[in-house]
């Protein structure tokens, strides 16, 4: 729990993105905010008590003692993708439960990342520190650990190399003094651009497709949600602030499709609402400067560019996606546009 300007925040942590629709039900008392790490949070909780026996009768809080560690990301599709080539899922809540299961890892930083990437490397760029693939551990994005599984032994030799440091990238050669405590030699990964938020149909190799949904502004709202409970049971959370439905028959793809659209959400890739994120901004937020959903809300239907572009209400720029984005950051004397 956070105290905002509006009231309690509560992020609640979704390992790997998978939540099913009857929890985000339950979350869905107002407006929903997803973050750049595939959890959700909450705004205007009136009773935190309640609100964190509820989630935990509804399986959403499984260790409180380890509920700040818990940030896991894995691919959307979880190997059904053309190039996928394993469940991530089964791997992702492994990964949970025995994080869970180790009290000294109750101590990491609450920024620490861990990623469970599918073989497509869609995780990669997403400056995750440990990074589970097939092929072994990257660490931090730039090493791979070859045949190291055990992305909590490097989270364990992160605690032992650091001082005051939250992420491996702040050790110095952090990811080198990883590897050397795994007792593995790490090979350089080529770095590429982190994957961009995006809509509409994704091809599976078994035949059938996923669906990924923009929500606008990252923001789902409870008509949202009865959308997509209408239409499935599970979702699968991104890091880029979508939504993915999985497994689809293809000749439903085009009614599920037009159903959530009806709800507000967008499924049309070449929609202008594709690329637009924005942090909470004024109300929510007391440091910031404008009411930042609003003013992005104005402008996103006239939208001149289709470069991702991020809306910030102050210097801290919350939310900031990875990779090339244009940045709106407000100001006394209104917004400042720079490139990143």
């Amino acid at each position: 729990m956070h105290q905002a300007a509006d009231g309690p925040l509560a992020r609640v942590r979704v390992p790997g993105g998978l939540i099913s629709t009857a929890q985000l039900t339950l979350l869905a008392t107002g407006v929903l905010e997803l973050t750049s790490r595939a959890n959700v949070q909450v705004r205007g909780v009136r009773s935190p008590a309640s609100f964190a026996s509820a989630l935990a009768g509804a399986g959403l809080l499984p260790s409180a003692s380890h509920e700040r560690v818990r940030n896991i990301v894995a691919s959307p599709l979880g190997g059904r993708g053309v190039s996928g080539r394993w469940d991530t899922q089964p791997l992702v809540e492994a990964l949970d439960q025995a994080l869970c299961a180790r009290d000294r890892l109750a101590s990491l930083p609450g920024r620490f990342l861990f990623a469970v990437d599918d073989g497509t490397g869609d995780m990669l760029g997403l400056g995750a520190d440990v990074t589970l693939t097939p092929d072994g551990l990257v660490v931090a994005d730039s090493l791979l650990v070859k045949g190291a599984t055990d992305p909590l032994s490097a989270a364990e030799a992160f605690l032992d190399e650091r001082d005051s440091e939250w992420r491996i990238t702040e050790l110095p050669n952090g990811p080198a003094r990883i590897a050397a405590r795994l007792g593995i030699p790490g090979t350089l990964v080529t770095s590429q651009p982190p994957r961009q938020q995006r809509a509409g149909l994704l091809e599976q190799r078994d035949g059938r497709v996923a669906l990924e949904v923009v929500p606008p502004l990252g923001r789902l709202s409870p008509a949202h949600v009865r959308a997509l409970a209408d239409t499935t049971d599970h979702v699968r959370l991104t890091p880029w602030r979508t939504v993915v439905l999985v497994d689809l028959p293809p000749e439903e793809a085009a009614h599920v499709a037009a159903h959530l659209e009806a709800a507000g959400l967008v499924t049309d890739p070449s929609s202008p609402w594709v690329g637009v994120t924005a942090c909470t901004g004024s109300p929510g937020c007391a440091k910031s400067l404008a009411d930042v959903q609003q003013d992005a809300a104005r402008w996103t239907p006239t939208r001149p560019t289709t470069t991702p572009v991020h809306w910030s209400g102050c210097e801290r720029r919350c939310g900031l996606p990875k990779g090339q984005v244009t940045q709106l950051i407000a100001t006394a004397d209104g917004y400042q546009e720079r490139q990143q």
